[in-house]
């Protein structure tokens, strides 16, 4: 499937990491969502009810994303895609890249991150 809705840049606070000082301080993480998905019944109708509101993605990722806390955004990414495909039945595939530029590293870095891809069929 070559159709895609993508959202670039999603901006979620939250309180993921090993450390102690990340859970109580949090930070900000950054999200990009790539969903694999058939656009042509709701370009050719021109009608929403036969695609998925951008709002709704934004809103079901951040919300995955903000709680439970994990130790590991690895276990943040996997349960923003989950999330996804749960909410969006005509979901095929979700590809995602979860960053986080405040890592605690003692380096100079833009971030730090971990992508995924998840398949309904897998």
């Amino acid at each position: 499937m070559a159709d895609r809705i993508v959202v670039r840049d999603l901006q979620v606070f939250a309180r993921h990491g090993l450390l102690p000082e990340e859970a109580a301080l949090g930070q900000r993480f950054a999200l990009d969502i790539e969903a694999e998905i058939d656009l042509r019944p709701a370009g050719r109708a021109d009608d929403l009810a036969l695609g998925i509101s951008y709002a709704d993605i934004v809103a079901v990722a951040a919300a995955a994303l903000k709680n439970p806390r994990r130790a590991l955004i690895e276990a943040a990414a996997e349960a923003v895609a989950d999330a996804l495909l749960k909410a969006f039945p005509a979901i095929d595939g979700i590809t995602l890249e979860l960053r986080k530029p405040g890592a605690p590293i003692d380096a100079v870095f833009a971030h730090v991150a971990v992508a995924i891809t998840r398949r309904r069929d897998a």
